[in-house]
């Protein structure tokens, strides 16, 4: 299997994990990197050694590139993914998809109409934690789903991102920053949703930024801070989220699932790690279960790495357009429940992307 080449346009906060990934996997090599602002490009080129240093629509236009990696900011990620997909190339996206379904929808359309493969963070639940659980609901170990709780509350990021107005605008907030790493680890343990409901609301206005270098800017919030909703899972299984950006402290589990046999209790999935925690009847007490799979570290460009091997032997990718829209489909679908006052029926659906092999080396995705 040969390394496919890799153009990253966004040189941001989240670049060097993700050209890192040049090093690790076995299916990727990063030929060229942009941004608007072309000095962080070419930090970044020297940093990591990459050759080109181009603009975006440069990069886009450059024959050597396969894979577009678009590491821009939310309310960017449709408009490359168009223009990626336009130019024949395959795109792997941060998330969310898009800042909206009119648009999420548009872009995985117009990847299968092109016959090129569209990809989205977060690849996390790839990770050795994670799969882990898979594992273990896939064999019994719980028993049936029957229900799941989802736990992401911190006070925001404006105390220690750079430029973090972006969490604060359309596209932004804790549902569409955090919810896909939460929602995508659901949906790979237990399955697709089929209904939402949820409250919203924006707690404070105003955001000081008390990092550097944008020490006291007022950020002005445009979207919910603090999001509460219910899942009905395709399978049965029941759901509640709480995703926010208003609160100081908590004591609440990232995720649990609780099965007719067993509850599991789900690491971090904005980590690729453990712990991993069963508790069965009869127990008097939760065992740690050890992790059955790598990729334990750090490892963003997991899912480029398994779509570039993927576009080569022909399967499905696990980090895909349809899961990544999926997802799209079930925050926005909590904002709009909470401004309707209903429960709201959520039209798309994906498959469970299937497991990683067992005894991978690191750097290899398939056997």
């Amino acid at each position: 299997m040969r390394r496919m080449k890799v153009g990253v346009i966004g040189c941001g906060n989240i670049s060097p994990i993700y050209l890192q990934a040049g090093r690790v996997f076995e299916t990727l090599e990063i030929v060229a990197c942009a941004d608007l602002d072309m000095e962080k490009a070419r930090a970044r080129a020297a940093e990591f050694n990459i050759p080109k240093v181009l603009t975006p629509d440069e990069l886009l236009a450059d024959p050597d590139v396969e894979i577009v990696l678009n590491l821009t900011v939310p309310k960017a990620h449709a408009e490359i993914n168009l223009k990626a997909i336009e130019a024949g190339k395959h795109v792997y996206t941060e998330k969310p998809l898009a800042t909206g379904r009119e648009h999420g929808r548009k872009t995985v359309e117009a990847a299968r109409a092109k016959g090129v493969r569209v990809g989205s963070a977060p690849d996390t639940f790839l990770g050795g934690g994670i799969q882990t659980c898979r594992k273990l609901i896939d064999d019994g170990w719980i028993g049936e789903p029957v229900g799941a709780t989802a736990f992401m509350t911190c006070h925001g990021h404006e105390s220690w991102h750079p430029s973090p107005e972006f969490y604060y605008e359309v596209g932004g907030g804790p549902m569409f920053d955090m919810g896909p790493y939460y929602l995508t680890a659901l949906v790979n343990l237990i399955g697709p949703i089929k209904r939402v409901t949820g409250s919203a609301r924006i707690t404070f206005p105003e955001r000081l930024i008390t990092s550097q270098p944008k020490y006291g800017k007022v950020v002005k919030v445009e979207t919910p801070t603090h999001i509460t909703g219910t899942m009905d899972f395709a399978n049965g299984a029941i759901g509640t989220v709480v995703m926010s950006f208003d609160v100081w402290a908590a004591q609440l589990p990232r995720i649990e699932i609780y099965g007719t046999e067993g509850t599991l209790s789900v690491p971090d999935p904005n980590t690729f790690g453990g712990p991993v925690r069963l508790y069965r009847p009869g127990n008097r007490d939760w065992m740690e279960i050890p992790l059955t799979y790598g990729y334990t570290e750090n490892s963003r460009g997991l899912g480029v790495a398994d779509m570039a091997a993927a576009i080569q032997t022909g399967r499905p990718h696990r980090a895909n357009g349809d899961l990544a829209y999926h997802v799209l489909d079930v925050m926005q679908a909590f904002v709009e429940a909470s401004d309707g006052g209903k429960h709201i029926l959520i039209e798309s659906t994906c498959e469970r992307p299937a497991p990683l092999p067992m005894g991978l080396r690191h750097g290899q995705i398939d056997l």
